[in-house]
């Protein structure tokens, strides 16, 4: 039994999970997507252009991108309709108090916004698929959603990653990182080992 196993197997883990964490690496099937007409994406657009999509600051885009982060913005005949980030350096996960550096060769999706009056139209897993066709050989990509936000967790399946994982908040423990028998094991031990926190396989 491994030593994280250990380190949880006191506790009793909540009765439901505060998130799903996916992997998509290189060399897994990308699925073809519909796009949405007169789509386009636009690579780490100007301050002035991701501020149609979200309130950011010009002070705040500065530092994402002087970190590293990469931006791409869908236009739909011109009209900036949604946005995403691809950071592949340091993360801060701040709803579970998650702050990482990224290995060489893993790049973490995230701060993803379509705006309303173009929901639904699949703009959400072309930006994912856009970041994913231009990652690097032997890339790993990875991306999070909150429990219940299934909206997300639709166009995340869509643009063709797996689930690798579930993370749960045990008291007195912190974050938890759970595989079930579902989920490939490989990648489950990778992300908790990026993330920092204890792996739980529960095999059956």
């Amino acid at each position: 039994m491994s030593q994280e196993h250990d380190r949880i197997r006191p506790y009793q883990l909540p009765e439901r999970p505060v998130g799903l964490f996916y992997a998509w690496w290189s060399g897994d099937p990308l699925p073809d997507l519909p796009r949405p007409p007169h789509l386009i994406v636009e690579h780490d657009p100007s301050a002035a252009v991701i501020r149609q999509v979200v309130d950011l600051t010009d002070e705040q885009i500065r530092q994402r991108y002087s970190e590293g982060n990469r931006a791409l913005v869908a236009r739909v005949e011109g009209v900036p309709a949604g946005i995403g980030w691809s950071s592949s350096g340091r993360v801060e996960i701040g709803e579970l108090g998650l702050d990482f550096v990224l290995p060489r060769g893993n790049s973490y999706l995230w701060d993803f916004v379509t705006l309303p009056e173009w929901r639904g139209r699949g703009i959400y897993p072309v930006l994912l698929q856009t970041f994913l066709r231009e990652g690097a050989a032997g890339q790993r990509f990875w991306v999070g959603h909150d429990l219940g936000n299934d909206a997300s967790a639709r166009g995340i399946i869509r643009a063709g990653f797996q689930v690798a994982g579930l993370v749960y908040a045990v008291p007195d423990v912190g974050p938890v990182y759970v595989a079930d028998a579902g989920v490939d094991i490989e990648r489950a031990r990778a992300a908790a080992e990026i993330l920092g926190i204890p792996l739980l396989e529960l095999r059956t």
